[in-house]
């Protein structure tokens, strides 16, 4: 059953943590995305457009909270969410195939999903659970700004000043994903009056508000990040989200958000080892399969441990979710050693291709550019390795 889930990387039968429910969920996925992502997946790439019609039929497919998850018992209404291990293996599915396909997906039911819960009272989210996981109602998450990435914290400049009973947010936003295909945005801006990170669910269609499509990228093409324009955008008060006051709440989240990545650096790292495995296998030079030569062996063990070593991680980071909590230094720790390692993996398999691992024909091209997104995205190598570094050492080296 591993070896059929994962395919021929899952060396050390990491999948076997998975119960047969979930396991059986997420063959359906697989099919799913063979049949209907795989045979499209080129066109989008080349062309840098979102392929929207995947995100309903993956809702439709009841792919978030699976049946076979309800028809074993796992799932009830006591017990509505799956197991952070199924959401790791379904989004290392996701991107197995695709990682712009696992952001337009996970984007939504992670990321979005993930803000609007813990930004919401229980009562105001819980209306709002259904729409967002059947893509009725679409969102995203405006964070980072056109000057300020990775010292977002400090260097937030977004502002939100009163306005009777309602706010008024002024400002930009750079690289937020899914922006160009959601009808709302979650803008997180600091509180002219007490200088905290406040956020807000916004529509993009708000007067004031301009969402421009980035282009000309060379990675994650099938994702629509855009610039978003904020020129004096009144919301009600109704549009904060009240459980976030400060950076230091919303720091909560992403404590939920980063293993996600993890989980989606894992899956390129199988895409791309699999889709090489295949070319090596079938691929003659000097009268026999460039598999049967031993420096290409070496690289391919190499990518193995690297795939398995990364899933490994992710495996355990699924593990303390499920028993109690992720902590923001394990997250980080593991975001910029599984994406270290990812990178190299996605070089090796581009090498063993050599002029073909530069054309999207064979898959590999199309993993090896969306590996230096990931490599960067939700907390870069260095940001990552420093938040790590704090927890071991005691010390804070960010300045």
């Amino acid at each position: 059953m591993t070896e059929q889930l994962i395919g021929p990387g899952d060396f050390y039968g990491w999948a076997d943590v998975l119960t047969e429910a979930e396991r059986s969920a997420l063959l359906r996925l697989r099919s799913f995305l063979q049949e209907r992502a795989q045979p499209v997946l080129r066109d989008h790439w080349e062309r840098g457009d979102s392929p929207e019609f995947l995100r309903e039929e993956f809702a439709a497919g009841d792919f978030v909270r699976p049946r076979e998850l309800w028809e074993a018992g796992e799932l009830s209404e006591r017990n509505p969410r799956v197991r952070p291990l199924f959401a790791g293996f379904r989004n290392l599915e996701l991107s197995r195939t695709d990682a712009s396909l696992a952001v337009l997906i996970d984007g939504q039911i992670g990321m979005f999903d993930t803000i609007l819960r813990r930004g919401l009272p229980a009562e105001r989210y819980a209306p709002l659970q259904e729409q967002i996981e059947t893509f009725a109602l679409t969102g995203c998450f405006a964070l980072t700004e056109p000057d300020h990435g990775s010292d977002i914290a400090g260097g937030l400049s977004t502002r939100a000043r009163r306005q009777g009973e309602g706010w008024v947010l002024s400002g930009e936003k750079r690289w937020i994903g899914n922006a160009a295909l959601s009808q709302y945005a979650v803008v997180v801006a600091r509180d002219v009056q007490d200088g905290q990170a406040k956020a807000f669910l916004v529509p993009t269609d708000a007067p004031g508000m301009e969402v421009s499509l980035i282009e000309g990228k060379t990675s994650l093409r099938m994702v629509g990040n855009a610039h978003i324009r904020l020129d004096e955008v009144s919301v009600g008060a109704e549009a904060r989200l009240p459980q976030i006051n400060s950076f230091a709440e919303l720091n909560r989240a992403f404590e939920d958000l980063r293993p996600a990545v993890v989980w989606n650096a894992v899956g390129l790292q199988a895409g791309i080892y699999e889709h090489t495995r295949e070319y090596v296998l079938s691929r003659e030079q000097f009268g026999r399969p460039l598999g049967g030569f031993q420096l290409v062996q070496e690289k391919l063990v190499r990518m193995l441990g690297n795939l398995n070593a990364s899933l490994g991680m992710a495996v355990r980071l699924g593990q303390l979710a499920a028993g109690g909590g992720v902590s923001g230094a394990q997250a980080a720790a593991a975001k910029g050693w599984v994406c270290t390692q990812m990178r190299q993996t996605a070089a090796l398999g581009r090498e063993l291709l050599g002029g073909n691992g530069i054309l999207l024909d064979h898959q590999v091209a199309r993993f090896h550019a969306d590996a230096e997104s990931l490599y960067t995205f939700e907390g870069t190598h260095e940001i990552s390795s420093l938040i790590a570094g704090r927890e071991i050492t005691g010390h804070s080296a960010f300045a």
